[in-house]
């Protein structure tokens, strides 16, 4: 199962490299069901992850002018501090056995997989349905909708270990009125403060297998660079769309899996 898990790995960067998206929403699945990872400990090194390959896109965007960090800046403060505290006191405060629901008993693990099934389920809505593409000019922040949008996408990170990326690039397109590319890069760079910081503080907490952080994430970003070399010669929406109905077949695998099996 480790060798799968380490082709899967590939595939966490390829989606970052081909979509600008989608590798966090592989990260946990391949952590619990393939490295056998506890489902909570599992988005703790997801964060790590996805922090790290999402610093190298973001570099990468920088470089090429399609950050805005001004807004990643803003946006970042709220989802941030919503990270922290999410990791440090609401994931702390959910008992391990939650009771039992409709004869299935519900546990901490299964809640956090079932969950993120469902954030599974949205976001290859989202990447199946597509976005126009279309040129907009960048406006006026508008501060409290775009600071309480940080809010949710902190708590998703904070809760399930994924960047949020899918729920991330609508706001910066609605709220602030950037084009598709530079929300894509400033979205990439939000994801990294959000996971890299969210990550630092569940060190001492939790128990770091380095050696499997570090192979995964290695070869993860490897694969951000194989993504980028062949997104340049296939259409980015046929991707996209393909990648969709993959994750949508995950996500309702998992929680048949969970709930039913």
């Amino acid at each position: 199962m480790e060798i799968a898990g380490y082709i899967a790995s590939i595939l966490i960067g390829l989606s970052l490299g081909l979509i600008g998206g989608g590798g966090s929403i592989l990260t946990v699945p391949v952590l619990v069901y393939l490295f056998g990872v506890n489902p909570t400990v599992a988005t703790s090194y997801s964060l790590f992850i996805v922090g790290s390959t999402s610093l190298i896109g973001a570099i990468r965007k920088y470089a090429i002018g399609q950050v805005s960090m001004k807004t990643a800046q803003l946006f970042g403060i709220t989802s941030v501090i919503t990270v922290l505290l999410t990791r440090r006191y609401i994931i702390p405060a959910i008992p391990e056995h939650l009771g039992m629901v409709g004869g299935i008993i519900l546990t901490k693990s299964m809640l956090t997989m079932v969950l993120f099934a469902i954030l599974m389920l949205l976001a290859s809505v989202s990447m199946i349905r597509g976005r126009k593409d279309a040129e907009e000019k960048e406006k006026p922040i508008d501060v409290v909708p775009l600071m309480m949008y940080g809010v949710g996408i902190g708590l998703v990170t904070g809760l399930l270990g994924a960047g949020g990326g899918f729920l991330l690039i609508p706001a910066l397109v609605y709220f602030v009125g950037l084009d598709m590319k530079r929300a894509v890069g400033t979205s990439l760079a939000i994801i990294a403060i959000n996971s890299v910081i969210g990550f630092a503080g569940d060190i001492g907490s939790i128990k770091m297998d380095w050696p499997l952080l570090l192979s995964i994430t290695g070869i993860a970003v490897a694969g951000i660079f194989i993504g980028i070399i062949i997104s340049k010669k296939i259409p980015g929406g046929n991707l996209k769309k393909g990648f969709g109905w993959f994750v949508l077949v995950m996500g309702v695998y998992i929680i048949l899996k969970e709930l039913f099996l």
